[in-house]
């Protein structure tokens, strides 16, 4: 592939990625003291976070059929306005209602810009589509990690109030991309293989995508148990926000890296053996989280941070080999692979929430943890099964 100069579309959508998941990871660690503020509990904050993930992922297959089917960019550009202008305002409300109607429109900018990103990198990618894809992933984990940061230092040293004045980033961003990005023809040459129903039903009916989905599903379910719950039990045993946000960025950064080095990884141990390490090797690293984040807290940080590694490993993997499935769908099911999984893990995080403040947060994320490896018997199948 050409180098990516600033004027390369797949350079701006990197940028427009990084920039949008910036905002996707602000919430994070600061909603233990928005919870403060407005005096709610760990579960309701925890069912807020859950709406944050529904309508920034579930909705992304249906705006992924959409944007497969028009030519213009309104997705990538209108998705980022909405996602940097509501993200930053909603820590600044003083009303848990205009919150959560921040925190859903805020979502909703999300949900539309993924799909349609991941369907136009394939698109504008000239050769080497996974390393591409790995690249533009990466971009995103790294600007989920640097979300917690910036909302953890802006929280810490300036007051939630001035939440708000980070919107301009996004803003310049998305009228970047709107000119850099060019405009383009359809993502297939027959629209009528597009129809609505045929698109859900040819992804659904076929064994190696619904593998390939659910391992999506499992991984997120790390991933967000993780970035939701660990904040409250930092924030119990005296973590301050800033702190807090470090740790988060270094959890989600070791994703980023995890998504830019997977291609290296795949060629050197195979395909399979990169799922495998994904779903398995977590479940002892939380149990050696759970011995040492008392005691040795050093440690406990970096072995949190070899889980987002080891998680976000198989993930452009997953991606690429989900997308050559169907090819004629790429942004259908990038918003299942990218969005849809999210989106199911976090109608489970609502009661995750609750059942994390009767009985521990420790004890939960154990339970989480070795539900992947439970279902790892499944790998096997994705180079047995049949496309259909």
């Amino acid at each position: 592939m050409n180098r990516l100069t600033p004027r390369h579309p797949i350079y701006w959508l990197n940028q427009a990625h990084l920039i949008n998941d910036i905002y996707t990871g602000m919430l994070n660690p600061i909603m233990p003291f928005i919870a403060v503020k407005l005096g709610i509990s760990m579960a309701f904050a925890t069912v807020i976070m859950s709406l944050s993930h529904i309508f920034s992922s579930l909705l992304q297959p249906l705006f992924g059929f959409f944007a497969d089917n028009i030519v213009k960019r309104v997705f990538i550009f209108w998705g980022l306005i909405f996602t940097s202008v509501f993200i930053s305002i909603a820590p600044a409300s003083h009303d848990v209602w205009v919150l959560i109607l921040c925190i859903i429109l805020g979502s909703l900018g999300s949900s539309f810009f993924h799909p349609q990103a991941l369907g136009l990198v394939v698109k504008f990618a000239e050769n080497d589509k996974a390393r591409i894809m790995g690249l533009f992933i990466a971009m995103g984990s790294i600007g989920f990690s640097f979300g917690p940061v910036l909302s953890a230092y802006v929280t810490q040293f300036w007051g939630l109030s001035h939440m708000p004045y980070l919107s301009i980033l996004g803003l310049v961003t998305a009228f970047s991309m709107f000119y850099f990005v060019p405009k383009i023809a359809p993502l297939t040459s027959d629209k009528s293989d597009l129809k609505f129903k045929k698109a859900f039903r040819d992804i659904f009916a076929n064994k190696k995508l619904q593998i390939l989905i659910l391992i999506a599903i499992l991984k997120t379910l790390i991933t967000t148990s993780c970035s939701i719950l660990l904040p409250f039990l930092w924030k119990s045993i005296g973590y301050k926000p800033f702190y807090i946000g470090c740790i988060l960025f270094g959890f989600i950064f070791a994703g980023g890296i995890g998504s830019a080095l997977s291609r290296s990884f795949e060629q050197k141990v195979g395909t399979a053996n990169i799922f495998y390490t994904s779903m398995i090797s977590t479940f002892p690293l939380m149990i050696l989280f759970a011995l040492t984040y008392k005691t040795y807290p050093v440690i406990s940080t970096a072995i949190f941070i070899l889980i987002g590694f080891i998680t976000m490993l198989a993930q452009p993997v997953t991606m690429v080999m989900a997308q050559s499935v169907l090819p004629q769908y790429k942004s259908i099911i990038g918003g299942f692979i990218n969005g849809f999984s999210w989106g199911v893990v976090a109608i489970f995080m609502s009661a995750i929430g609750f059942i994390a403040q009767a009985n521990g947060i420790i004890p939960v994320l154990l339970v989480v943890s070795i539900i992947p490896v439970l279902f790892s018997r499944l790998v096997k199948y994705l180079f047995t099964t049949s496309e259909k």
